[in-house]
């Protein structure tokens, strides 16, 4: 969240020489030798162009709680084809993750970049496998009385009563 490695992507060598290049061929190397081996991948989508060469490789994404109520975010993960878990606000707030969940599920058309790195209009069918991830904010969430009352929210909302609860951040 402030300056520090920005990952294997974006720096491979962890020497801030940033072959960015580099990084997205030892990545997908990286996704594809786990995926062979029968393990499923997990990553979180920080931007809108690296999905378009890695999202085939990953089981289960996660847009984090900075990004939650980016629309740019939102689309992406309406064309996914992993489950998408959207993190409450940094403040605690689930009302952008459940937001963030139902644009998800919708149909969006916007501009992306091909794999052929190429502008392009792209249509989503949007994404019915969306679910809230529970990282506390002001406290932490992870109660149990907490997780029902964000499964009666959900269920307020008419979104489906999916919730992961992640042990980091203000849940830690």
């Amino acid at each position: 969240t402030t300056v520090g490695w920005k990952g294997l992507i974006n720096d491979p060598y962890l020497n801030d020489t940033f072959k960015l290049n580099d990084g997205l061929r030892i990545g997908r190397k990286l996704l594809l030798d786990l995926t062979d081996m029968g393990l499923p991948t997990a990553s979180e989508f920080l931007d809108m162009i690296t999905p378009q060469y890695v999202a085939d490789l990953i089981s289960w994404g996660a847009i984090g709680a900075r990004t939650t109520e980016s629309q740019v975010h939102r689309e992406l993960a309406s064309g996914l084809s992993c489950p998408v878990g959207f993190k409450n606000g940094t403040d605690g707030n689930i009302k952008i993750a459940s937001d963030a969940i139902r644009s998800a599920s919708a149909s969006h058309h916007f501009l992306s970049v091909t794999k052929y790195g190429h502008s392009a209009i792209v249509e989503t069918a949007g994404n019915p496998d969306c679910h809230i991830i529970l990282r506390g904010g002001k406290e932490p969430n992870y109660s149990a009385a907490h997780v029902a009352q964000i499964k009666d929210e959900l269920d307020a909302a008419g979104l489906p009563k999916k919730v992961m609860i992640d042990f980091s951040h203000a849940n830690s």
